[in-house]
């Protein structure tokens, strides 16, 4: 009958463990489990925190990147302005230029044309005062008399007439 009794169940020993085990997964709970929690929601919360900085600056870093293609796009908009603008005033300082040395050109050219015109003047008036004088000295030659002023001017004027 021993055998029995080592299988038997004692029904305050029972109650006494089942108490005993509420205790202990009590305490567990209370000691282990709620700082284990607490530590996990912890974790949790700033791997949270972390996710939604990462998120945050993903989206600056987006924000920023579209930023920076708008800024360049503009920047490129500007330069082909400026180099626009740049051609077009250098073709009108061109344009100026070339007109100003055409005016400068023509302006030359008249004056050589005048000058030329003085200088062809002269010459035939200093070609028409030496024939009047060769004309004196052989009229004088010639006639062997002497002539006065006015002869003079009417015998060279009668032959520059003739001659052209």
């Amino acid at each position: 009958m021993q055998t029995q009794e080592l299988v038997t169940l004692v029904p305050w020993t029972f109650i006494i463990q089942i108490i005993n085990l509420f205790i202990q997964v009590y305490l567990i709970k209370k000691f282990l489990f709620k700082p284990i929690n607490d530590i996990l929601q912890k974790r949790k919360d700033l791997a949270d925190k972390e996710i939604r900085e990462a998120r945050e600056a993903q989206d600056e870093a987006t924000s920023l990147k579209t930023q920076y293609e708008e800024s360049l796009t503009n920047a490129h908009a500007e330069a082909a302005k400026i180099v626009s603008d740049a051609q077009k005033e250098a073709e009108t300082k061109a344009e100026t230029i070339v007109r100003d040395a055409e005016q400068q050109a023509n302006a030359l050219k008249a004056k050589a044309n005048a000058d030329i015109e003085q200088e062809k003047k002269k010459a035939i008036n200093e070609a028409k005062d030496e024939i009047g004088s060769l004309a004196m000295e052989i009229a004088g030659k010639v006639v062997e008399k002497e002539i006065s002023e006015a002869d003079h001017k009417k015998l060279i004027e009668d032959f520059i007439t003739k001659v052209g």
